[in-house]
């Protein structure tokens, strides 16, 4: 279609300012999206991309500017209208009720009678081929499945313009794969889409066009066909932005060394049989599709569920069963995959997130502020972490801040083996980075790292060896040269092949 003939846009910003206090977040946002387009929005934390959605939803009040749905201008501050125009927003941390069913949190806010509401999203979950109990409680509901909710919510409403933020962060193949397709058939509807994804194969695999954010003006924008992987990474990275500092890599772990950690057919909720050995400067890669076990097994290796059989090990001394506080004090720690339900104390300041995981070595009863300060100084200069200072608010910082400084809470207490849990989920490029060679500084130091990740692409470049879990169990063992992508997707959708086995663990 020539640009003449080009239908009027659902969704138009014009010039839309917004700062707070004396931080410009918004400098004049121009952007419009087409019945039927695809728009990727990316850039890094701090960009602006959360509150330029935010401003769309109503949530937030633009200082300056107009925001237009189907030709109607929206009257700001008011989230209703927003929604009543036919936009709606899909975040990425879930919204979710736990004392709900899952049924009542999808059918939450409609009019319409349930019969019919019933109707409609057992068709629309067929269609999807999504296996959902709607009888359960929501809050036995793994990260997946709450975004597999919020994202039934948005396609129950029939939006004309759906904003979806990370919606594949916490999803597994067969999951994207229909999520993608429910994308295009909303498309050829002409329902225009803002997809917003730090992940850039994506970019290429779903979006008719791109638009790149940073320091809160659109830098770059396009159709997808004009841009490469390159180009867009150059695009999303601030300014400033300095390449790590690279840390010459160590030499093949050898299991001459005696592993640092050990199980032996160790059993629990959501998993058995479990064995594995982890050794110095190693990084143990595990993976598999969602609901295999993964995070079950940390969980249960953590201390915060209960073993059902079997030993855990740590430097050859046991460690089965212990309470969470022992087992950090024996040398454990947990990055959790969910960092705002279990990871941050969102109220409370950065230096406090950063010692609070060795706050008994800091002082017993009351806190010694100068070592607090110290240990505080100490993550932000190595992790890089961007604040205002040591006192700023945990809950302010951007994503990829956060977990970073949550990374930096664990290293704190000495570990001599660290579990993180998808530690790279919904942080930008520039973050990664840092987390990458935060990860290559524990091998230097000899810590063990259990890394549980659903990027494929992050399991083959971090990791010495890899698992694969199915079912609850582990099914098959690479080696460095084995791990592929590839072999990784099969072995986690239980596809044996015994060209690439490397034994069990």
């Amino acid at each position: 279609m020539e640009e003449n003939q080009r239908p009027a846009p659902i969704l138009s910003v014009n010039n839309i300012r917004k700062s707070f206090g004396s931080n410009t977040v918004l400098c004049g946002i121009n952007m419009d999206i087409y019945p039927g387009e695809v728009l990727a929005l990316i850039g890094g934390n701090g960009a602006g991309k959360s509150t330029l959605v935010k401003s769309v939803m109503g949530i937030y009040k633009p200082d300056s500017g107009e925001i237009l749905v189907g030709g109607n201008k929206l009257e700001f501050s008011k989230p209703a209208l927003s929604l009543n125009s036919g936009a709606y927003l899909v975040p990425q941390e879930p919204m979710i009720f736990p004392n709900m069913t899952v049924e009542q949190n999808v059918l939450l806010g409609f009019k319409e009678k349930k019969s019919v509401l019933r109707a409609r999203l057992a068709d629309m979950v067929k269609q999807l081929d999504w296996k959902l109990d709607f009888s359960r409680s929501a809050r036995s509901l793994s990260i997946a499945e709450q975004q597999l909710v919020e994202i039934l919510r948005g396609l129950l409403r029939e939006a004309r313009i759906l904003f979806l933020d990370e919606p594949t962060s916490a999803l597994t193949f067969d999951e994207v794969r229909s999520l993608f397709k429910v994308i295009e058939n909303l498309s050829k509807k002409n329902i225009g889409i803002v997809y917003i994804t730090h992940r850039l194969n994506e970019v290429f695999m779903i979006a008719t066009d791109v638009a790149i954010m940073r320091d809160g003006i659109i830098t770059l924008s396009g159709k997808v066909e004009e841009f490469t992987r390159e180009m867009l990474v150059k695009g999303l990275l601030p300014e400033d932005f300095k390449e790590s500092i690279p840390v010459e890599k160590k030499a093949a772990v050898t299991r001459d060394a005696k592993p640092v950690f050990e199980l032996k057919n160790f059993c629990g909720y959501g998993f058995a049989d479990i064995n594995l050995n982890i050794y110095p400067g190693e990084v143990l890669g595990l993976c598999g599709v969602v609901g295999a076990g993964r995070t079950e097994l940390a969980m249960t290796v953590f201390g915060r569920d209960a073993v059902i059989s079997g030993q855990a090990f740590l430097d050859g001394k046991e460690i089965t069963g212990m309470k969470t506080t022992d087992i950090i004090r024996k040398g454990v720690n947990y990055v959790p995959e969910d960092r705002f339900l279990n990871g941050v104390f969102r109220i409370s300041s950065l230096a406090a997130n950063l010692s609070s995981a060795c706050i008994a070595s800091v002082s017993r009863f009351f806190v010694n502020y100068k070592t607090e300060r110290g240990i505080a100084e100490k993550y932000i200069g190595d992790f890089r972490i961007r604040t205002t200072g040591i006192q700023q608010e945990m809950g302010s910082l951007s994503g990829g801040n956060q977990q970073k400084a949550i990374i930096g809470r664990s290293l704190s207490t000495a570990p001599r083996l660290v579990i993180l849990d998808e530690p790279t989920r919904g942080i930008d490029a520039g973050a990664r980075g840092d987390i990458y060679s935060i990860i290559a500084k524990l091998k230097e130091q000899d810590v063990a790292v259990l890394l549980i990740s659903s990027d494929m692409e992050e399991i083959v470049e971090l990791s010495d060896r890899a698992l694969t879990m199915f079912q609850g169990r582990i099914n098959q063992e690479f080696s460095k040269e084995n791990i592929t992508e590839d072999n990784l997707m099969r072995a986690s959708f239980g596809v044996h092949n015994t060209a690439q086995e490397a034994g069990g663990a």
